[in-house]
């Protein structure tokens, strides 16, 4: 039996049948932890049993197929991270629906796009905020049949069809008084290859195309990292990742799976305490939470303190420490023993704000080696995954043993990938979407004989482990004929330069690589109250010259970290940060680079002005 073979045979045959199996033979089990607390006080964590959540869940799939809900029809959430959503998904699934996801932030037009397009009738809201998006679309007024909001007073909003999270369980809970195993009967009815989920990518180049994943595909993953055997049944994750996102629902996939209790804290103000009162053994982020991470440690002392100097001291005993570490081979005496040093006066301090964490899992977006081995050099792993919504997020990943910096990993156990003729990865599996909804001509380009074109460039090295170079539609061609990969650009500065919040690297057709670069306000504010301008805002402390001056320094050592045609001459220094509201980041706050080259173009082709930059 193939390993794909026998991993399917060990997936459950559909997402509620996922949860039962696990809610059999482990009831008691803790599937999530709840935060009960005022902003400002400590957090009581709620327990809910593995059998609690199937109750809760069955209960919401009976209130939906009273409402009408029907096979594979979808139903949506517009919530930000917390339990109700996993319920509420689960429900879906459970009735043999299909969720459709919204990420909270997204405007009232694209989310009335959303809504229409996937033909959802039911959506669950989280707030009396997201139902007004939903009211405030006249086109959603026939459309939208039922709206179930969890927070707020429904009474308040004036509208027929909408009920709360509890009305909805106590009408499921009444529909399975008269018939006991409805919704049972609907999960045996469930095959695998019925739609599980429809994710919009968050479209940095366009329209968002909704992706089509089957329920095999999620329980799939589930049975892959499983197999993997590097998180357990007694360990505690700390999910704070929006579930909207195809990395979210991946993880929720494989911790049911696996029977993981999860910690569910959608506020992210509240993400620093409540690692310190949860003390998760997994953690998973994306980089810019670990670039941040970073960042703070290397700015929480002026450069030439004590401080700043023991730290600096400490992370270069880490860096010698490595490649024994790496290998598992013992370190000589000397280094050993300043290891130890290193550890009691940096490390351990550094650990215990993380909750003493045994590994972390960075998703989403490229990581920078750097900051990779900034943290291993600390004694905290973080396991490079690569994927796309195409793929359930993940379809790559390391071993927290087997970490190889610089590569996302061998592929998914049971599943192949190759490298085309132009660079393009190329993954084919169970884990690969059906499709992209109602888009047949962009499905048959991207999904050919089986396999999924991913649009990124990259290698396989003597290991089968994946080192991804950058998109394939990304690249900047200078006129002297060399092609850059923006995206290794942008993580050297952010891994070099803790100022920075945001960096756009761009220069098609200009004999070198410029940059446009966001600094982070906290960490700028700091900086002005040490140099004497405690007042000065944003705007103001980023026009200064000496803070211009302080940013070339980092930029200049990004730069000895990348080849000679991809270094960054120039930059500029934005007076505001890129949002959403311009559209110059995705709701999932990827960049949009086109849009930020358009609305910038006069900016950053000024900085060519000083040598009179000739055109290639």
């Amino acid at each position: 039996m193939s390993l794909q073979n026998g991993l399917t045979a060990r997936s459950a045959r559909n997402f509620g049948a996922l949860l039962d199996r696990q809610a059999d033979e482990h009831p008691d089990r803790i599937a999530f932890l709840i935060p009960r607390g005022a902003d400002d006080e400590a957090n009581t964590w709620v327990p809910m049993t593995f059998a609690e959540f199937r109750r809760q869940a069955h209960a919401v799939a009976a209130g939906l197929l009273d409402l009408g809900l029907e096979r594979e029809q979808r139903a949506a959430i517009m919530s930000g991270t917390r339990t109700e959503w996993i319920v509420a998904d689960m429900g879906v699934s459970c009735a043999g629906g299909a969720t459709t996801t919204v990420y909270p932030n997204t405007n009232a037009e694209e989310t009335s796009y959303i809504l229409t397009d996937s033909d959802s009738r039911i959506v669950f809201v989280d707030t009396v905020e997201q139902l007004r998006k939903i009211r405030s679309r006249s086109e959603l007024d026939d459309h939208v049949r039922a709206i179930i909001l969890f927070d707020g007073d429904e009474g308040d909003a004036g509208d027929e069809r909408v009920m709360s999270m509890a009305d909805l369980i106590a009408r499921g809970r009444r529909r399975l008084a008269a018939e006991p195993d409805l919704v049972r009967r609907v999960i045996e009815s469930i095959e695998p290859t019925d739609l599980a989920t429809l994710i919009y990518t968050s479209g940095t180049t366009g329209t968002p195309k909704g992706v089509e994943i089957e329920h095999r595909s999620w329980t799939y993953m589930g049975a892959a990292w499983e197999y993997k055997d590097f998180i357990h049944g007694d360990d505690v994750h700390l999910l704070w990742l929006p579930l909207s996102h195809a990395f979210g629902k991946c993880l929720l996939a494989i911790c049911i799976q696996i029977g993981v209790t999860q910690a569910v804290e959608g506020r992210i103000p509240r993400l620093v305490r409540s690692i310190a009162e949860v003390k998760p053994d997994v953690m998973c982020g994306v980089p810019r939470i670990f670039e941040k991470i970073r960042a703070g440690v290397m700015t929480r002392a002026p450069q030439g303190r004590l401080q700043s100097r023991i730290a600096h001291w400490a992370f270069a005993v880490g860096r010698d420490s490595r490649p024994y570490r790496l290998q598992g081979r013992p370190m000589p005496p000397m280094l050993a023993a300043r290891y130890r040093v290193a550890d009691r006066l940096v490390f351990s301090t550094l650990r215990r704000s993380l909750g003493d964490v045994r590994f972390m899992i960075s998703g989403g977006a490229k990581l920078s080696p750097q900051v990779q081995e900034w943290f291993y050099s600390a004694g905290v792993p973080i396991v490079e995954g690569y994927g796309a919504t195409e793929l359930c997020a993940v379809a790559f990943f390391s071993e927290p043993s087997t970490i190889r910096f610089g590569t996302v990993g061998p592929v998914c156990p049971g599943c192949e990938a190759r490298i085309a003729e132009d660079g393009e990865v190329l993954v084919k599996g169970p884990i690969v979407a059906r499709g992209y909804h109602n888009l047949p001509e962009k499905t048959a380009a991207a999904f050919i004989d089986g396999w999924y074109r991913t649009g990124d460039i990259g290698e396989l090295d003597e290991n089968d482990c994946l080192h991804i170079t950058d998109r394939k539609t990304d690249l900047i061609k200078t006129s002297g004929g060399k092609y850059v990969a923006p995206q290794k650009v942008e993580a050297a500065l952010m891994a070099n330069c803790p100022y920075l919040s945001q960096a756009v690297a761009l220069g098609e057709g200009h004999k070198y690589i410029v940059a446009l670069v966001t600094l982070d306000p906290e960490k700028l504010a700091l900086w002005g109250r040490r140099h004497g301008y405690p007042r000065a805002g944003y705007a103001e402390l980023a026009r200064m010259p000496q803070v211009h001056d302080s940013i070339q320094r980092y930029v200049d050592r990004a730069n000895t970290h990348l080849e000679r045609w991809e270094t960054v001459k120039r930059f500029a220094i934005l007076d505001t940060e890129l949002d959403d509201e311009e559209g110059m980041v995705t709701t999932s706050l990827k960049v949009r680079r086109n849009v930020v080259d358009n609305r910038y173009r006069g900016l950053w082709e000024s900085l060519y002005d000083a040598d009179g930059d000739p055109r290639g």
